[in-house]
């Protein structure tokens, strides 16, 4: 089979309520992470009913409490802390009628050790209780990212392979949790015959969620309403080669849209696929769209001055945020949880790295977004659910 489903998930979804959801599934999804920004999008769109390989059941496991966001996708909800072994395999391992994981989850830590160790752990506990526990289990996503080709943060743009990046270069000879995931997915899917998998691999996501550890648009976001506030330029802070390189990024819809594809498509089984939005663009395009958006006077790029981090930039603001918070009638959230200051920092500090599409679309995925436009539909979102003014 190879298609590509035309329900426009990107241009409008429906709302489907759960007492329209059907009493007979075909597809029993487990996403783990649900409430993170690829999660998220999955709890939206997996219920719908054009859905491919439905219709589905879904269940959504996350780590704290469910929040308002996203009370309206018809999931069930589980809060588990998959780092926690025993609790894992009391919550999960009473689900039996899985079919397939999306796993769209991670955990940081101070060194790269320590995020293999708590990864591989974590998926380890999930792949452990579900395996057994779940005898029509068919396949397991598993999302990783582009640190697969540029390695950890500590080394960003020391260790890289060669752009454009595609899914058979060799790991790199350093540490890194994506690899530990991977070997211990191989291992966990020959426990269960004819059980596939598949490896997803974006780059930086343009997605929704107040709980994800790399949200940049989100970020972005709240540094403009900040600088509208205090009256000053949005200025861009990142480096000149990202403001006048080319960069892409990835969709979270359709990075939800690759996962499901790949867990109902035969072509896509026992792969690992990059995802991106098949188009490139320039920060300082973007830098104005953002602008726009928020009514703050676009500062741009100032090459005379030396780079401050956003991290030092915000330190202090977090009682500015309160004080936005309260005056626009937002949704009650700390600085720290809705801005990721250390990613903005990273990713607008590098040059451009791209990755190829090719195998994705040899194998049957033809997916596609218009990042500029997808862009002002997730800062819409965050306005929307009043997460920003």
């Amino acid at each position: 089979m190879s298609w590509w489903w035309a329900g426009a998930i990107g241009a409008a979804k429906k709302k489907l309520d759960v007492d329209d959801a059907p009493s007979n599934y075909q597809s029993v999804a487990l996403v783990v992470g649900v409430t993170g920004i690829v999660g998220n999008s999955l709890a939206e769109i997996l219920p719908l009913s054009d859905t491919p390989g439905g219709p589905w059941k879904v269940y959504g496991i996350a780590r704290r409490p469910r929040p308002q966001w996203h009370a309206d996708h018809p999931i069930e909800y589980i809060q588990c802390d998959i780092s926690d072994r025993d609790q894992t395999l009391t919550k999960l391992g009473g689900l039996n009628d899985v079919t397939h994981i999306f796993y769209v989850t991670w955990a940081s830590r101070a060194t790269e050790s320590e995020n293999c160790e708590v990864n591989g752990q974590m998926l380890k506990n999930v792949l452990d209780a579900v395996i057994p526990s779940s005898p029509s289990l068919q396949h397991v996503c598993l999302q990783t990212g582009r640190k697969h080709y540029w390695g950890p943060f500590e080394l960003l743009g020391k260790l890289s392979h060669d752009t454009p990046y595609h899914e058979d270069l060799p790991r790199l000879d350093y540490p890194n949790f994506y690899y530990t995931q991977e070997d211990i997915l191989f291992k966990s899917v020959e426990q269960k015959e004819g059980l596939t998998w598949s490896v997803h691999r974006p780059g930086v996501i343009f997605g929704f969620s107040t709980y994800s550890l790399m949200n940049l648009i989100g970020t972005l976001c709240v540094y403009a309403a900040i600088c509208k506030h205090e009256g000053v330029a949005f200025k861009f802070p990142g480096s000149k080669e990202a403001w006048n390189g080319y960069s892409d990024c990835s969709d979270a819809d359709l990075i939800a849209e690759q996962h499901i594809w790949a867990a109902v498509d035969p072509n896509a089984k026992n792969e690992a696929f990059n995802i991106s939005n098949g188009d490139v663009f320039k920060w300082k395009h973007l830098w104005k769209v953002l602008a726009e958006q928020f009514e703050v006077e676009n500062g741009g790029f100032d090459e005379g001055v030396e780079r401050t981090s956003l991290a030092e930039m915000m330190k202090d603001k977090g009682g500015v945020w309160d004080e936005i918070v309260r005056e626009k009638g937002l949704v009650v959230t700390k600085l720290e949880e809705v801005a990721a200051w250390w990613f903005a920092d990273g990713m607008l500090g590098i040059e451009g790295v791209l990755d190829t599409m090719n195998k994705s679309k040899e194998h049957g995925f033809f997916g596609f977004r218009n990042t500029k436009s997808a862009l002002v539909s997730w800062i819409d979102k965050m306005k929307g659910y009043k997460i920003v003014p």
